[in-house]
């Protein structure tokens, strides 16, 4: 069974026929792997492994789904898009199937010019992540046809979430509450990292998550420094400030949570200090989610503060992030963006310095839906937690 309900596909397919009525193309072909996973996933709520593929949508016609004949039986029992093609470039190199049927980009372009009448433009989404042989296969077997890069258009269909996108994320941010508390109460002296983030990921996957945004977060001394150090087998000791991050998926949405925590559960006067600076910024970022605003504008307030306290140097990250199919994906709110925050954008205030004398990295996130009426979290524990400028 699949992650991604019918009507959903069905919505989000005429959207991108929508594009290919507006800028007269006979068809899109949208990338996607498993490091680039989320423009597939939007449109078939599934995602090979091992392989690699395209979507193709012509502007009239049935979907195809471009891969590798590995993953083609796991595509027809969990794809939205059923109809499949298999070709080598999307294939494990030097890996043989021979009892499948594969062709190439040549037999495609015949088959389409066939079906569909002369295809003569084709528009292209994450033509710039493809790897140089797929490019190359896909150009040199479309002849004569036109590519027009349309990722732009389609990543804008992903900015504006339907209610059943932000029931998924909510559920997620979820899951992440239970993570959270999972690692909390894993954090002690003698337990090594490893069993933090595993405590954290059997909480999201014993509770159904169908996956994580990203590889659990648990890094304290100068390993939180490294912005999104990965657990290891060091035991945490006494005294330590631990910086955690999590975020579980449901559907293929996740949610998120970040924090840092005292390794013997008293924050010092120290610590303290360093989790006031990071709220006050979070608070400030807060104040700051209206609709209407840019991107800069949202960031100004926190980062001014910062610059103010001797942090600037120490900032790494923008302090507004999209939250999606992808725990961080576009548009980012940063410095210089003119992105405008809109009703139906799902966003992570995620306040954070890194490589700081005395503090080394420390990280606090969660998550709001944006609706006409403000900002609304997605986890009310953690928007509490994050904004609490007296409780430690």
């Amino acid at each position: 069974m699949g992650y991604l309900i019918q009507s959903e596909c069905d919505n989000r397919m005429a959207a991108v026929r929508k594009i290919l009525e507006e800028k007269n193309l006979d068809l899109a072909l949208v990338y996607y792997d498993e490091f680039n996973i989320a423009n597939g996933w939007y449109l078939t709520g599934w995602c090979p492994q091992f392989e690699i593929g395209s979507v193709l949508i012509p502007r009239k016609g049935a979907p195809l789904l471009l891969g590798g004949p590995e993953s083609e039986p796991f595509a027809k029992q969990d794809s939205t898009v059923k109809e499949t093609r298999n070709f080598p470039v999307f294939m494990v190199p030097d890996e043989e199937y021979p009892a499948a049927t594969i062709i190439d980009f040549p037999q495609l372009f015949e088959e389409l010019n066939k079906n569909l009448g002369s295809v003569k433009r084709i528009g292209f989404v994450g033509g710039d992540r493809m790897p140089y042989a797929c490019h190359k296969g896909i150009t040199d077997g479309f002849v004569g046809a036109e590519i027009v890069d349309i990722t732009n258009e389609y990543l804008n269909l992903r900015y504006h979430k339907s209610s059943w996108e932000i029931e998924q994320i909510r559920a997620a941010f979820k899951l992440a509450d239970y993570s959270y508390q999972a690692m909390k109460d894993a954090i002690k002296v003698g337990n090594t990292k490893i069993q933090v983030a595993a405590a954290g990921e059997y909480a999201a996957r014993s509770r159904s998550a169908s996956g994580f945004g990203f590889t659990a977060i648990v890094g304290s001394g100068i390993r939180g420094n490294a912005v999104v150090p990965t657990a290891t087998t060091k035991v945490m000791q006494d005294g330590e400030l631990v910086m955690i991050g999590i975020a579980p998926k449901v559907n293929g949405y996740a949610g998120v949570v970040g924090d840092a925590l005292p390794v013997n559960g008293t924050y010092s006067k120290k610590q303290i200090e360093c989790m006031k600076y990071l709220r006050e910024a979070y608070c400030l970022t807060k104040d700051m989610l209206k609709v209407g605003l840019t991107g800069r504008e949202i960031d100004a307030p926190a980062r001014a503060y910062f610059k103010k306290h001797g942090f600037e140097n120490y900032l790494v990250c923008p302090f507004v992030h999209t939250i999606g199919l992808n725990e961080a994906e576009c548009p980012f709110f940063g410095p210089n963006s003119n992105d405008v925050l809109v009703p139906g954008m799902t966003v992570c205030i995620d306040v954070s310095f890194f490589g700081h004398p005395e503090f080394n990295g420390v990280r606090i996130e969660t998550g709001y839906e944006i609706t006409d009426k403000g900002a609304v979290p997605f986890s009310p524990e953690m928007d509490k937690l994050h904004t609490d400028l007296d409780n430690f």
